[in-house]
């Protein structure tokens, strides 16, 4: 159930051109980075780059885009 939020102009203005360079809503920019937040706070050991990554990685498989992994090999 969607709900109305507040947040400040400046992070709105933010939201605004990160939103735009990655073709989502306002409001799904900002969700994206409150996901990508509290997975970093639930996993504070993780770099940035390896949560997105994982992210990417669930989202792939939502979408039906999913290949084995072979240990050893290199992508």
């Amino acid at each position: 159930m969607p709900r109305a939020v507040k947040i400040s102009d400046e992070l709105a203005e933010i939201a605004t051109v990160h939103a735009m360079l990655e073709n989502r809503s306002i409001a799904g920019q900002v969700e994206y980075w409150a996901k990508l937040g509290k997975v970093a706070e639930e996993n504070p050991d993780l770099p940035f780059s390896f949560i997105k990554d994982i992210l990417i990685g669930r989202a792939q498989i939502r979408a039906g885009q999913k290949t084995p992994y072979v240990f050893g090999e290199t992508p």
